[in-house]
Order: structure tokens, then C-alpha cells, then sequence
């Protein structure tokens, strides 16, 4: 293959990355002015960030062996190709139902483009040195996307408006299939793929029930008949598809793999990686905006240290490791999570920017330090032979955890922030308290009127998120120290076995 014809194929590559990346990160600064524009609300705002995980994650199994068989170049382009559609609906849509539509087809894109293109580096670049080189620039230039998404986001949203963050896609995205058509080669595989479309439906019927029952308990409750429907169809379809996972030859999720301890406990890790860590953007936003008032921008420029942080701390991680060991250092990562989180379920509307931004850093730290051991030991624990299957599993238990975090925290922040806000208005003798406290916390909708002066009023909703703030921030930090604890036990025992 020529040298420009590489060139090209790298920088389709990068630039098809960076857009499938950048979704994750910019949509967050937005979510405040969206759900004033179309009057949705806290669940929907939950969609809104959910949809594009729930379909990223549960379509991210299938779409290697679609690459085997129908030509990796051929199913990459359509990804991008298909990103740009659901960019332009999401920046169209009339409704909270159209922009849902137009992130969950963002997702099932994004699952063709961001696992794909590793695929095509390798084939582009059979040198093992070469291939090492772009690929740190491909994870170099996903960070960098997720840095710039929060920051460009707030500019856009400010100045523009919030449907500029997704047509902003579409001259990457045209770029990117216009360098891609040119410079990737054609590549398949048909032998070796492993279709598994009952299992991917089941799948996509498991995050789906899971996450809608998750999110409808925040605004029906927990007892409604709709949660309840849902969380029982989530739990029927799970034991459906894993019975069937066991007895296919090639299944979409190697079951069996999870019988070893350690591939278990990594994937478990990497779930609550996606849980506490990833879904943290959504929550990180609000938080800034609708706590302590800054405005898109300022919350963009204000985030960043987590990402510039993970961004530095995974640029030095390959000495890192040399010198400390990766297992070491994948427990620190996880402690780190944990901790930040902890620590961040103390703040208030109050709390000054010089005590948030250090543990923003120090979650991007643990997070730069978890990513890559994490997807280093998810290899180092499978036979070298299913080592596709289980990078392909590893990064869905991640995808799955950010939409099942976004959907079960958001629900807690929800929920404890009503009854927070709810118990204030009823020591002031505010009627109808809990009424208008589930009306201001899910719409911010204060028409109903209160009693209070508007500035108190406002004060103690702001006091409120915080409150629900600090119980989701709790969660998550626990989860994050005890997938620390089950490593140490699991590295542990196989270190036990080694030596047996």
C-alpha cells in the first residue's frame, strides 16, 4: 500500500474517531438549554445522554464480525456515514421523541466507528512497530476529543445554539469519508465471522427494558406498573440470552470465558468504570450549571481537568507501568475513582472552584490509570485466540455501565433531590410541597408559584440537586473502591494458582 494512501486511511481514521468520541463529552454542557428548548423533563435529559450509551453499547459486540464478513472498510464508512444522519436528525429534531431517535442512530453508528477503526489500522498497518505508533495517536486523539468536546460544546451552545454541538459533525464526518473512500483498503474476512443475531437482539431488548425501568422508576417510582414491567422483562431477557450465549458455537458474549475469576472481575471493573466514571459527565454538568450557576462555557472550561488529566496520566501510563507493574497500578486507578467520588459527595452550591477542579484531576488520574490496565488485563486473562471476542466484551461492560449509570444514579439524584427540596418547602409551610418540589427538580418548572421569595426558592433547589448530587456522587465512589477490592482478591488468588 502506498504511503499516502496510508496517510489518508489514518486520518479518515482519527477523524472518524474524534466525531464518534466527541458525542460523549459535548452533548453534556448542553443538556440544560435542551431541556428548556423542548420542555422535557429530568428523565428526558437521561434519554437524551442514554440513548447514545444504550445503543453504543449494545451493538458494540456485533459490529467486528459485521466488518469480517461484509468488508471492514465497507461497514466503517457506513458507520460514519450513518453518525452524520443521526447528527443531522438530533440537530432537526422538533421533540424530545425525534432528538432520542437521533441519538440512539449516533450510537449504533458510534459502534460501527469506534471499534472498527482499530480493525483497520491493524489491516492497514501489518508492521507491529507502525502499528503501535498510530494507534497511540488514535487513543491520543480520543482523548483529545473528549477534552475539546465540553469546552467547544459551551462556546457552541453560548453563541450558537445547542443543535450547532451535532452539525458540527457533518464537516468531520464528509472529511472523514471523503479521505476514507480514497486511502483505506478493502479488507474481510467472511470465514472467520461470528453473527450471533438472536443473542444481539436479546441484548439490545436487556439494556433496553433495564434502562427504561431504571429511568421510569425516577419519575413513575419504583412501584409503578411500568417499572415493574420493564425491570421483568430485563431480567427474563437476561436469563434468555445468556442460557443461549452458552450453547452457541460463537456466541456475542463468550460466557464461558467468565468462569475464570479474574476475566470476571476485570469486566466487572470495567462495568463499574462505565458506571461511576464515564456517566460522571452527565452529572458533572449539571452539577456546574444547575448548582452553582456557571453557564455552558464556563462548565466546559470548568470540566476539563478530569479529561486533561485521564489524557496525561494514559499518555504516561506504558512507564508507568514498567516501573510499578500494571496490576499495581490498575488497583491504584480504581482507589482513585473512588475516592474522588467520595470526596466529591461533599459538594455544595458553595463549594469553591479551587476544592472541585483537584479531585476532577484526581478522578482523571484514577480514570487514565483504570482505562488501559483494565483493557490490558481483560487480554492477559482470555486465551490469545478469543482475544477479539473478549476486547469486544470488555468495552460493551464499560458502554453498558455508563447507560446503566446514567439511568440508576440519575434516578437517585432525582429522586433524593425531590424529597430534599420537598422537606424544605414543608418546614417553611409551602402548600403543596411535595408537588411542586417533583415539578421544580424534574422540569425546574416553578410556575406553580411558592410562598418564598423567588431568590430562596431558588436557593433551596439549587441546595436540593446538591443534595441529590452528593447520593449519586456516594454510589458510585463505593462501587468504585470495591471494584478495587475485588481485583486485589482476584490478581491474588491467580497469583495463588500460578504459584500452585
Amino acid at each position: 500500500m502506498r504511503q499516502s494512501g496510508k496517510r489518508q486511511a489514518v486520518a479518515a481514521v482519527y477523524l472518524g474517531t474524534f466525531m464518534a468520541t466527541l458525542a460523549i463529552s459535548i452533548v453534556t454542557v448542553a443538556l440544560p438549554s435542551i431541556q428548556v428548548s423542548l420542555e422535557t423533563d429530568f428523565s428526558g435529559l437521561q434519554w437524551v445522554v442514554g440513548a447514545y450509551a444504550l445503543c453504543l453499547s449494545a451493538f458494540m459486540l456485533s459490529t467486528g464480525p459485521l466488518g469480517d464478513r461484509f468488508g471492514r472498510k465497507r461497514v466503517w464508512l457506513g458507520g460514519v456515514a450513518l453518525f452524520m444522519v443521526g447528527s443531522i436528525i438530533c440537530a432537526m429534531a422538533p421533540s424530545l421523541p425525534v432528538l432520542i431517535v437521533g441519538c440512539s442512530v449516533q450510537g449504533i453508528a458510534g459502534a460501527l466507528v469506534i471499534p472498527g477503526a482499530l480493525s483497520i489500522l491493524t489491516q492497514t498497518f501489518p508492521d507491529p512497530r507502525e502499528r503501535a505508533y498510530v494507534i497511540g495517536g488514535w487513543s491520543s486523539f480520543s482523548a483529545v476529543s473528549l477534552i475539546l468536546g465540553p469546552m467547544l460544546g459551551g462556546i457552541l451552545v453560548d453563541n450558537v445554539g445547542w443543535t450547532s454541538i451535532f452539525l458540527i459533525n457533518l464537516p468531520v464526518g464528509a472529511a472523514s469519508l471523503l479521505l476514507g473512500t480514497s486511502g483505506i483498503v478493502e479488507s474481510a474476512d467472511p470465514g472467520h465471522a461470528a453473527l450471533d443475531p438472536l443473542g444481539q437482539v436479546l441484548s439490545v431488548i436487556f439494556l433496553g427494558s433495564l434502562t427504561y425501568g431504571l429511568i421510569g422508576a425516577g419519575s413513575e417510582g419504583w412501584g409503578a406498573t411500568s417499572t415493574l414491567m420493564a425491570l421483568g422483562l430485563a431480567t427474563m431477557t437476561l436469563a434468555f440470552f445468556i442460557a443461549l450465549e452458552m450453547r452457541m458455537a460463537r456466541p456475542v458474549l463468550p460466557v464461558d470465558l467468565f468462569r475464570d475469576s479474574l476475566f470476571a472481575s476485570v469486566n466487572f471493573a470495567s462495568f463499574v468504570l462505565g458506571f461511576a466514571g464515564y456517566s460522571s459527565l452527565f452529572f458533572f454538568s449539571l452539577f456546574l450549571q444547575q448548582v452553582q450557576g456557571w453557564s455552558a462555557t464556563q462548565t466546559g472550561w470548568r470540566m476539563a481537568p478530569v479529561f486533561a488529566a485521564m489524557a496525561i496520566t494514559s499518555f504516561l501510563f506504558g512507564r508507568l507501568a514498567a516501573r510499578q507493574g500494571m496490576r499495581r497500578l490498575m488497583i491504584l486507578g480504581y482507589l482513585m475513582v473512588g475516592a474522588s467520588m467520595l470526596a466529591m459527595a461533599s459538594f455544595g452550591p458553595s463549594t469553591p472552584y479551587a476544592m472541585i477542579a483537584p479531585l476532577f484531576a484526581l478522578l482523571g488520574i484514577g480514570m487514565g490509570l483504570a482505562v488501559p490496565s483494565t483493557g490490558a488485563m481483560a487480554m492477559e486473562a482470555a486465551p490469545r485466540e478469543r482475544s477479539g471476542s473478549a476486547s469486544a466484551t470488555m468495552n460493551a461492560m464499560r458502554q453498558g455501565g455508563m447507560t446503566i449509570g446514567i439511568a440508576l444514579l440519575g434516578t437517585i439524584l432525582s429522586a433524593k433531590a425531590i424529597n430534599s427540596l420537598a422537606d424544605s418547602l414543608s418546614e417553611a409551610n409551602v402548600d403543596g410541597a411535595a408537588q411542586l418540589a417533583r415539578e421544580a427538580v424534574t422540569r425546574r418548572d416553578m410556575s406553580m408559584g411558592s410562598e418564598l421569595p423567588q431568590a430562596v426558592f431558588e436557593a433551596l433547589l439549587a441546595q436540593s440537586f446538591a443534595d441529590g448530587f452528593s447520593a449519586a456522587m456516594a454510589l458510585a465512589g463505593c462501587l468504585g473502591l470495591v471494584a478495587a477490592l475485588v481485583l486485589g482478591i482476584a490478581m491474588r488468588d491467580a497469583a495463588s494458582a500460578r504459584n500452585r
